[in-house]
């Protein structure tokens, strides 16, 4: 071990959900923060350099609302603490909600067991002082014998107290603890003595009660309401649709012009010959036509994370709890089914959660129904392909409804799935559910500058996605429908005598009754490493096919529109409603689940589903139109 590394010192960042701890690791760190996981387990962890000393390392523990856990996820946080994942933490900063300081000072009172040297940030103190609550953070802090200091994590002054307590915590401990004596400790704990304990503090330090503004009573009385509630929820969904597309299409005409620029330059500065078509055809087509629907994704990222940082989503789930538990689904399964809207990968593991191992396997089996930001280009491409830009009711998108239908189509398909797992369920013994604890927290104004990090996160992981994955597998596409190339005296396309070509025309039998053609089964390939890389590749393949100067002069949509009919494009819809997942979604299932069995299982009635639901939208609307 270097000297370097041995001068280190890890503080492990702890707190509920929804108290403002990542916003605070923002202010410690200055954002800077690597993603990795816990050794042995699939969860991921931030670490970030403290601002004020480069020699403390801070670690964004996952939220928690104790130490005597009760989901994989939660242990995570245990098993940290007590240095079974890695090396035990020197010291730890708990994050405390001032507004709701009774939920969060039992895990204080537990993280005191541990014998670590800690500091506690009382965060949210202004939301508290505006509503009437003054806490004595003198006198608690006597009480529990460590620094707490008043915060506001959203302001950079409101975490100064913050960031000296934290320099002035010791780098190490003159004897380190003994996890197996502590976790003895934990276990023994009384919990009514806990919460008599709780109640005592609560008692000296609290000197006037918290009143929740009229406005904050009235606004919760609708947005909870079982019907109105529900209506304002899909409203919020329906707008946020319709900007994706009616903002975003300005800044994607300036990146397909950008590109189209580019290749029409690469082709006339660079000799005729393999590098330049490889270039044009394979590099430039390829990204061009995923980078296109850049915007729209940052848009839809957008409005998800103005949602959370406002404190709605919470309510959303809420709201939804008492729906998801006719489907056999508790309300815990509505945080790991909302992440697959961006992802099904951190969905998969943020299911270990939900303490019912039945419920468990269900939410991992329809997480991948849900649309994640990796179908929006391929949603988006059909879509300006197929459907008209036009107003409807003199308020709507089209093209902005239809996308709104594919993402209820996925979460009714998610529905009827669960409720059909139920009814199995059911059959073969008694289901066991658990109610769904969560913290509603207090409606904020939203914190643009966390949204701009977070975005940035998002839209930073998009581009490495891009530069990485996206960019060699349109290389080797470009590979596949390049060579070899055609004999002397072929009448067909050269494509037609490719690599590609032949699989494709070799797949095109198995397709042909959901009417796909043998280019969009070249597609689905390299879309099972990521489904991005289909609309890269249906860029390639009608490049390569088109020839290039064609292929400069046309772009992709028009060539979906003139080549598709509707029947195929809306059969290509349903299938990527349901098609199986990503080999990434794929491999964190397996290591999830621990059952090869039960992952085969998932990925082939997924794509049963796929193919089934395909063929029935081929052969209606092939009657139809």
């Amino acid at each position: 071990m270097s000297a370097e590394a041995v001068s280190l010192s890890y503080f492990a960042l702890i707190g509920a959900p929804n108290c403002g701890k990542t916003v605070l690791f923002n202010g410690l760190t200055g954002a800077h923060a690597k993603v990795a996981n816990y050794p042995g387990v699939t969860v991921d962890r931030r670490e970030g350099v403290f601002v004020d000393d480069k020699s403390i390392h801070i670690i964004d523990l996952p939220g928690t609302y104790s130490l005597r856990t009760t989901s994989l996820d939660e242990a995570v946080v245990r098993n940290v603490v007590l240095g079974k994942l890695g090396q035990q933490p020197d010291a730890i900063i708990a994050v405390a909600d001032a507004t709701n300081l009774r939920m969060t000072l039992r895990m204080m009172l537990e993280l005191k067991t541990l014998g670590l040297p800690m500091a506690i940030s009382l965060n949210m103190s202004d939301v508290a002082r505006a509503r009437g609550l003054k806490i004595d953070a003198q006198k608690l802090s006597e009480l529990l014998g460590v620094p707490v200091l008043e915060t506001v994590a959203v302001s950079k002054d409101g975490i100064h107290a913050v960031r000296e307590a934290v320099a002035k915590l010791p780098r190490r401990l003159e004897k380190p603890i003994n996890p197996e004596e502590v976790e003895q400790v934990l276990n023994n704990l009384d919990s009514n003595q806990l919460y008599e304990q709780v109640e005592d503090i609560l008692h000296q330090v609290v000197r006037t009660e918290m009143h929740m503004p009229n406005w904050h009573r009235r606004l919760d009385a609708v947005v909870l309401h079982p019907v109105w509630g529900f209506a304002i929820l899909l409203v919020i969904l329906l707008l946020v649709f319709q900007a994706v597309y009616s903002w975003s299409e300005p800044l994607m005409d300036m990146i397909e012009g950008g590109f189209g620029s580019l290749g029409e330059w690469v082709a006339t500065v660079m000799p005729e010959g393999i590098l330049r078509d490889m270039i044009v055809e394979g590099v430039i087509a390829g990204l061009g036509s995923v980078l296109v629907f850049l915007p729209q994704i940052a848009i839809l990222f957008a409005f998800i994370l103005l949602l959370e940082d406002s404190g709605y989503l919470p309510r959303a789930a809420f709201l939804l709890d008492n729906m998801m538990s006719k489907s056999g689904l508790s309300g815990r399964s509505f945080i790991p089914l909302l992440s697959s809207f961006a992802c099904a990968v951190p969905a998969v593991m943020s299911a270990r959660t939900i303490q019912d191992p039945r419920e468990r396997l269900v939410t991992i089996m329809i997480a991948p129904m849900l649309t994640c930001s990796a179908r929006l280009p391929i949603y988006a491409l059909i879509i300006a392909a197929v459907i008209p830009s036009q107003t409807v009711w003199g308020v709507f998108n089209l093209q902005g409804l239809t996308l709104f239908g594919l993402y209820v189509a996925g979460i009714a398909s998610a529905a009827l799935t669960a409720y059909a797992m139920k009814l199995i369920a059911r059959g073969k013994g008694s289901i066991q559910q658990f109610p769904l604890l969560m913290e509603l927290p207090t409606y904020r104004m939203p914190n643009f500058k966390h949204i701009m990090i977070s975005l940035w996160d998002r839209v930073k992981a998009f581009l490495k996605r891009a530069g990485t994955i996206i960019f060699a597998l349109t290389v080797v596409l470009w590979a596949l429908v390049s060579f070899p190339a055609a004999p002397e005296g072929a009448t067909g396309a050269a494509i037609d005598y490719s690599f590609a070509g032949i699989i494709g025309h070799y797949l095109e039998p198995i397709f042909a009754p959901i009417g796909f053609t043998w280019q969009m089964c070249i597609a689905m390939i390299p879309g099972i490493a990521a489904r991005e890389v289909v609309v890269a590749a249906l860029g390639t393949v009608y490049a390569v096919g088109a020839g290039s100067e064609d292929a400069v002069q046309n772009a992709l949509i028009p060539i979906v529109h003139s080549n598709w009919g509707l029947p195929t494009a809306f059969a290509f819809l349903a299938w990527y409603i349901y098609a199986p997942m990503c080999m990434a979604t794929i491999a964190v299932i397996k290591r999830e689940t621990k059952s090869s069995a039960q992952t085969v299982m998932i990925t082939m009635y997924l794509f049963a589903l796929a193919y089934l639901f395909a063929f029935i939208v081929y052969q209606v609307t092939s009657r139809i139109f």
